[in-house]
């Protein structure tokens, strides 16, 4: 019998948290993709062989996590392991953290142990979304823009009420991170990590306008990256 690849994307983030209306609408689409769901609690993983074997990582919407650190490793397999890492909403903040704790920013400190410290770095929008589209301006020749094709005219879908501080995220991205779209007010919306083969992350969520028949570019993107990787990594059954 010959051997098959069985693609297998972890979703790190704590099932029906805060309510997120993302996760069913992610768990649907997976699904219909042939590709099921397999989640990861924040508050189980405690270090990297917890994502052995996966062959793309999704930190999924729903920030705070009941257990940031979990999170954070996620973000180092992806960053160090050059797995294929997606993050949506919470985990374009967890993405942010993460290189804010490897570059040693000062405010930083304490937000993986401490919900509370982490909830100081939070900003209001100037504006609530709850499912509505707003424009972006996307970095011309960047791996987003080549992901759209068309960056001029781009509009995404926000389902959120906070963002972290400006001036933290500012300070946060540093070596090979970069911010990659920004809001109408220029404040960064997506970030992407150069020379790894897929870290995109971005705060509004492509999985809201997604369905099996028309997946958003950025998804799609993504799970061609964990297709090439789990063939690079070989099959997992027979």
């Amino acid at each position: 019998m010959d051997s098959v690849i069985e693609l297998r994307i972890a979703l790190v983030g704590d099932k029906g948290n805060h309510a997120e209306p993302a996760h069913p609408k992610i768990e649907s689409l997976l699904d219909e993709l042939g590709t099921p769901a397999e989640w990861l609690s924040t508050e189980k993983i405690t270090g990297s062989a917890d994502l052995e074997g996966f062959h793309g990582i999704w930190v999924v919407p729903g920030a705070p996590y009941l257990n940031e650190a979990g999170a954070q490793h996620a973000v180092r397999v992806a960053r160090e392991a050059g797995v294929p890492f997606l993050g949506t909403c919470g985990g374009f903040f967890s993405a942010l953290i993460g290189n804010a704790l490897a570059n040693g920013v000062d405010d930083v400190a304490g937000v993986v142990e401490d919900q509370d410290r982490y909830m100081a770095l939070a900003t209001p929008f100037t504006c609530s979304f709850t499912g509505e589209k707003a424009p972006l301006t996307v970095k011309r020749e960047s791996r987003l823009a080549s992901i759209y094709g068309h960056p001029d005219d781009v509009q995404e879908v926000f389902h959120c009420s906070w963002s972290l501080s400006r001036a933290f995220m500012e300070a946060a991205v540093e070596g090979a991170m970069e911010f990659v779209a920004w809001d109408a007010d220029g404040a960064p919306r997506a970030l992407e990590v150069k020379e790894h083969p897929f870290f995109v992350a971005s705060l509004f969520q492509p999985e809201l306008s997604s369905t099996a028949s028309s997946v958003h570019p950025v998804i799609a993107r993504f799970l061609e990256a964990a297709t090439r990787h789990a063939a690079k990594t070989g099959p997992v059954a027979t």
